[in-house]
């Protein structure tokens, strides 16, 4: 019942057992009702007339006036039978006339065939006992009016239903507005229910859309849906984890324009100072313009980094894709990652070369590998390897980056992706990162169809799994 249409099938069907089961109630009881009634009304008037003409005309008035007759009452066959069987007008008898006729019979049969009970002395009941029935007593509760001929031949005047059926039933005064009645009633009753049940929460996320575009991130629609299982809870679940996301990602943007306008001042802030001791008198004016030749590089470094990331973030990425040879993108990265891990001993080994090629473009996924692999290096131990292992399965190829340093806390491995968040803060801004290469790696990830994972190692150590689809997103 979890389904909008299991339970739209369930209540119709409901529904239309609801009305059926009333209109047979109906039919059946006024029916009944009518049918006895009239039966008995016309009966014993007709009976009467068929008397009347056959004592004034004898057996050929009788055919003449059951030929005027016989269709004077719109639900019923009037047949007058003779001695021999057969309707005085020469017409086939009905099934329903036969069996009245013949049940007819039959009872008088039984109550002529009964022997006369001997005399005897009635028993002596206990005060308050009813006599036991005598067959003697029995006559058919519903005997068919018999007129005599002068001549004292007998005939049967025969009254039957022409269409009892149910169907022949409805048309009886009364029944179809009856019936019409109960299926307005249930449907109405079926139909209220069923928009009540749809148009709750479809109006509960109207208010709350017109809430998100006035700017009210903190509406929710899902309260009180908890029980429905339904295509409409599951949908205002939905919209919640929308609203949720348009608030997370607001708080992301107000933090990323913050981290921005940080990361700008801080270079800045040292630019001015160097300025101002190069304008000293005695200053070293050559070491402080070379100051800030750095600062003017670092924040152009940081202001590439942040538009690379801004491109990355759009919905429509304009790239080229092309054929990627994967070993190779690894061993021009890895070569360049040794170079820098010289100085402390730290090796790059890979393993698992897969001769891979795949669509995208190839700036961008050496730039997302070696974002990690030099944040590996720098954060390595003296003399501590890294490793590169290459694997390829059905679900794609995957990258994985290990190295053997202080690890991250498991509450902040799903942040680290994201712009300019730093686990350590000292220690990133003493080996120079700006926080913003692994958001990098993470959207160049997911603009070719794959994911960016981290995770800390059993053994000690951390290891950062770069994802790739068997099929890569064509351009």
């Amino acid at each position: 019942m979890h389904s909008l249409f299991v339970r739209i099938f369930v209540l119709f069907w409901i529904a239309m057992a609801i009305i059926v089961a009333g209109s047979i109630a109906v039919t059946f009881t006024v029916a009944a009702r009518d049918y006895e009634s009239r039966e008995f009304q016309r009966r014993p008037a007709m009976a009467i007339q068929a008397s009347e003409v056959l004592a004034r005309g004898g057996v050929d008035a009788l055919r003449s006036w059951l030929l005027a007759n016989r269709h004077s009452m719109p639900d019923r066959d009037l047949f007058i039978i003779g001695p021999n069987g057969e309707d005085i007008l020469d017409r086939p008898l009905s099934e329903s006339a036969e069996r009245r006729l013949e049940f007819f019979r039959e009872s008088i049969s039984e109550a002529d065939s009964l022997p006369p009970d001997p005399p005897r002395e009635p028993p002596r009941d206990p005060p308050g006992a009813r006599p036991p029935p005598s067959p003697r007593n029995f006559r058919p509760q519903r005997a068919l009016a018999q007129i005599v001929a002068p001549d004292g031949t007998a005939y049967t005047v025969l009254l039957v239903p022409r269409r009892p059926s149910i169907f022949g039933a409805l048309s009886l005064p009364g029944i179809s507005a009856r019936i019409l009645g109960i299926a307005l009633v249930v449907s109405a009753f079926a139909s209220w229910w069923l928009a009540r049940h749809l148009s709750a929460p479809i109006r509960r996320m109207q208010e709350g859309a017109r809430a998100l575009a006035g700017e009210s991130l903190d509406v929710r629609v899902s309260a009180g849906l908890e029980d429905r299982k339904d295509e409409l809870a599951v949908l205002a679940r939905d919209f919640d984890a929308m609203a949720d996301r348009l608030r997370a990602n607001r708080g992301a943007l107000t933090q990323l324009l913050r981290d921005i306008s940080h990361e700008l001042r801080s270079p800045l802030a040292r630019m001015r100072l160097a300025l101002g001791l190069a304008r000293q008198p005695s200053a070293d004016t050559v070491r402080q313009l070379d100051r800030m030749d750095r600062e003017i590089e670092r924040l152009d470094a940081l202001i590439s980094q942040v538009l690379k990331l801004a491109r990355l973030n759009g919905t429509d990425m304009p790239f080229e894709r092309e054929a990627v040879d994967v070993d190779e993108v690894i061993d021009e990265v890895v070569r360049d990652a040794e170079f820098e891990g010289t100085a402390k001993g730290c090796r790059v080994q890979t393993h698992g070369a897969t001769g891979s090629v795949v669509s995208g473009s190839r700036e961008l996924l050496r730039s997302a590998i070696e974002n990690v692999l030099r944040n590996a290096v720098r954060y390595s131990p003296q003399g501590a390897p890294v490793e590169v292992a290459v694997e390829r399965s059905a679900a794609g190829l995957t990258i994985a980056i290990r190295d053997r340093g202080p690890g991250v806390p498991e509450a902040e491995l799903e942040r680290i992706f994201e712009p300019f968040y730093r686990v350590a803060e000292s220690r990133d801004r003493d080996t120079g990162g700006e926080g913003i290469g692994l958001a990098i790696t993470s959207q160049v990830m997911k603009a070719h169809g794959g994911t960016a994972r981290a995770e800390n190692r059993a053994g000690g150590g951390f290891e950062v799994r770069l994802n790739l689809p068997a099929t890569v997103p064509a351009a």
